[in-house]
């Protein structure tokens, strides 16, 4: 029996490896719009993939909290726009900074480098990327709009109000870049939930581990059975 509790938590410990070692967009599906929903496993969140029309800071907010998605039968109604890091404004492009290039701390710079894999006009190192910047890529992605979204994070929310004439962060899908900018500018705006619409389904290289564990598991019971039948 210890065999097998040994066998049974390493084959854990290989499939929890082997389902979190590959971070990557999934498309779910659709929903009743016709909309897809794309699951990043990385962060544990899902994408409603709908620009909505440009609006005002608070009308986006509105927007995504109103939001109802049916999939597959079930109604989701936890929507809300995507966040950002706050902080003082701080210009750079290494990454670091919370205005500029290369910025994958919120959930919108993270979609567009890490897992789009698009680029800025300046590399991390400053040197200018001459072409190929920008939104070229939009993975599973059909309405994304290489323009300025809002993010559902206000500018230094620790210290104003949601007075309505301060700033909100955003993300540009064109250049990359983040920056903040005043509520009553007209952005669009993406939707997102906290984690997944549907089941993970294993992949090919699980379902053959997870077939080689279970093989290895049956004959180890046979040999035990034999040993001490």
């Amino acid at each position: 029996m210890k065999r097998i509790s040994a066998l049974l938590v390493a084959l854990v410990m290989v499939l929890g490896a082997s389902m979190h070692a590959h971070a990557a967009l999934i498309l779910r599906g659709t929903d009743t719009q016709g909309n897809r929903l794309i699951y990043d496993d990385d962060l544990d969140i899902t994408w409603y993939d709908y620009t909505n029309n440009s609006a005002i800071w608070q009308t986006q907010v509105n927007w995504a909290d109103a939001l109802t998605v049916d999939f597959g039968g079930m109604v989701y109604d936890d929507w809300r726009l995507p966040e950002t890091v706050d902080g003082q404004y701080f210009w750079g492009y290494d990454g670091t900074t919370t205005v500029g290039y290369n910025i994958t701390t919120s959930e919108m710079g993270h979609l567009f480098y890490t897992e789009l894999g698009n680029l800025a006009p300046l590399a991390t190192d400053g040197t200018v990327i001459q072409s190929g910047f920008g939104l070229s890529n939009t993975g599973p992605f059909q309405n994304l709009i290489a323009w300025r979204y809002f993010s559902g994070t206000e500018y230094l929310s620790t210290i104003y109000t949601s007075s309505w004439y301060y700033s909100a962060w955003y993300f540009n899908f064109y250049w990359g870049s983040q920056s903040k900018d005043y509520k009553l500018n007209n952005y669009y705006a993406l939707a997102v939930r906290p984690g997944d619409v549907a089941a993970p389904v294993p992949e090919p290289g699980t379902l053959l581990l997870l077939g080689s564990g279970l093989a290895g598991l049956v004959l180890t019971r046979k040999r035990f059975g034999r040993r001490h039948g």
